[in-house]
């Protein structure tokens, strides 16, 4: 089955019951026991496994066409749980990218991961300089953002994901930005493809929940499964239902949000009041090529860089219309946010630089009105 296909039909059936078409939602949180004591149909509790969950997270293995997936209750649920379960003979050496999403550096700020592992950060787009990173001392995970948020840097998949296993290194991708109908990890060579499904995938900015999606069978996913059950993150039946309505639609959704984005991004590539655009369908972004060779479309979120400093791009951010001052992306409304001012004193962004997500407004709706915000500047 191609793409879109699979988006409907994987992981899902007809209701042998009632005959119903959707997947029924299920909230009991027990199953009854056949008199010899076992489970007919596999389903013992909620935590450990849901009948909603199961058809998630094949549909998900299915379109990133790995081998299995597991769920958690939220995008950092999943990103905690993989580093944590690095095997105990990987070195506890993680390398992260530059730029990336903000609640990484928050995990590793406000909790103890940092103190269980060597965290190190290179700049990925530079393949040399992160071969040497790599090389200096044992690395156990190379984790990759790209396109990365908010500066939307990319990484070549390939090229670290070599880098990678000639240093016995696990990779994992957090291809949120991306979505599988953009950009597959795991063919390109990646151990482990990771999104926040409360963004694209769910598409409707009403759900909470996170995947990991692994490439074969290994010690590694096994822990994560055990993680999964035995620490109890895990997504609730109504967030895996809504999640599993929300995919169906994602290819027609990624269209638009990429094809508005596009537009977009060449208004602001062209405004006097716009210092820098980055977005990596414009052919002057340092990792354009990166990205047509790795990715099928240039996806939905960019940020653009209003000439002078915070004052300015928050003058535009508050003069907006039909933009939402949010954060999160992925949604069905276009979103813009001042990074620095969330991310305060940890943030890397530039303090001028704005992000948008692209939403499904009619497209000249959303350039008249940055149109007429940047007018205020």
């Amino acid at each position: 089955m191609r793409f879109e296909t699979k988006a409907i039909h994987a992981g899902r059936q007809v209701d042998p019951v009632t005959g119903a078409v959707t997947t029924p939602i299920h909230l009991s949180t027990t199953y009854e026991r056949s008199h010899d004591g076992s489970y007919t149909d596999g389903f013992m509790y909620s935590r450990g496994d849901n009948p909603n969950r199961r058809s998630l997270e094949e549909c998900l293995t299915a379109l990133e066409e790995g081998h299995d997936c597991v769920t958690f209750s939220s995008g950092m649920a999943a990103i905690t749980s993989i580093i944590e379960v690095l095997h105990e003979d990987k070195p506890r050496r993680i390398v992260l990218p530059d730029d990336m999403y903000f609640g990484v550096l928050t995990l590793l700020n406000e909790t103890d991961i940092s103190k269980k592992f060597d965290i190190v950060s290179a700049d990925m787009t530079n393949l040399n300089a992160l071969k040497d990173v790599v090389e200096s001392e044992p690395t156990g995970l190379i984790w990759i953002e790209t396109p990365s948020n908010p500066q939307i840097k990319i990484i070549d998949i390939e090229a670290v994901a070599e880098i990678a296993k000639a240093n016995g290194a696990v990779t994992v991708v957090d291809n949120t930005t991306a979505t599988p109908v953009l950009q597959n990890p795991l063919t390109l060579g990646a151990d482990f493809a990771l999104h926040s499904v409360t963004k694209y995938i769910g598409g409707h900015s009403d759900l909470l929940l996170g995947a990991v999606v692994a490439k074969e069978e290994s010690e590694m996913l096994e822990r994560l499964r055990t993680w999964q059950h035995a620490k109890g993150a895990v997504p609730s039946s109504f967030d895996c239902w809504l999640a599993l309505r929300g995919v169906q639609s994602l290819s027609a959704r990624m269209s638009v949000h990429t094809a508005s984005a596009k537009i977009v991004a060449e208004f602001l590539s062209q405004h006097d009041k716009v210092e820098a655009v980055h977005y990596p369908g414009l052919p002057d972004h340092p990792g354009h090529d990166i990205a047509a060779k790795q990715m099928s479309d240039f996806g939905g979120l960019m940020s653009f860089q209003v000439k002078g400093s915070d004052a300015e791009a928050l003058t535009v951010a508050n003069a907006v219309n039909i933009f939402t001052q949010a954060t999160s992306l992925g949604g069905t409304h276009s979103y813009i946010e001042h990074r620095s001012s969330v991310e305060k004193e940890l943030t890397k962004a530039p303090q001028n630089l704005l992000r948008l997500s692209i939403g499904l407004e009619n497209v000249h709706d959303l350039v008249e009105d940055l149109e007429q915000a940047l007018d205020q500047v």
